[in-house]
């Protein structure tokens, strides 16, 4: 035998499996009484539907847990700015901007978050609703957070530079001219 040839010619680790052997195999025993062959071949059909079934299921409740992730993100944002603060100080502002930079990422990548979810049976529509609907809850409370920082134009005396100056209603002179 040449070296790095098997058995089976090319090959090195290959095994042949096919029977040449003269006695009856299972294939000739007839079946017992009672059993049937094709009752089997339902069974498997009715197990791989029901594979399938319990899959969508599978998923679709997964898809249901990933849309309710932000709630648990809006309860942890929410006690973060409440623990910042009203005043505005270096980590208000970034714990400020990273609630308003969460939910806006999230909401750019909803198509990839349920895209390991997508089957022709599992309807996503309500989980990304869902998803949807919290992050712009998130978003809420990042502005609600500016607004009470002070950081939203919200006053009239934040335009003042924008309006004309008021019209004179009336004028004096007058005094002694010293010269």
């Amino acid at each position: 035998m040449e070296k790095g040839k098997g058995v089976m010619g090319g090959r090195r680790w290959a095994v042949d499996l096919t029977d040449y052997s003269t006695t009856p195999s299972s294939r000739d025993i007839p079946d017992p009484p009672g059993f049937s062959r094709a009752s089997l071949d339902q069974d498997d059909s009715t197990l791989s539907r029901q594979k399938k079934d319990a899959e969508a299921n599978w998923k679709a409740q997964k898809a249901w847990e990933v849309a309710q992730t932000p709630f648990k993100n809006l309860l942890m944002m929410g006690f973060m700015m409440w623990m910042a603060g009203s005043t505005v100080h270096l980590f208000s502002i970034g714990i400020t901007f990273s609630a308003l930079w969460q939910p806006i990422s999230a909401l750019q990548g909803v198509g990839k978050v349920f895209e390991p979810y997508k089957d022709s049976k599992v309807d996503l529509l309500g989980p990304k609703l869902l998803f949807i609907a919290l992050n712009l809850g998130g978003l809420a409370l990042g502005v609600w957070k500016l607004n009470t920082l002070g950081l939203l134009p919200t006053h009239a005396s934040d335009w003042v530079s924008s309006l004309p100056p008021a019209q004179e209603v009336e004028y004096s002179g007058g005094g002694i001219p010293l010269l």
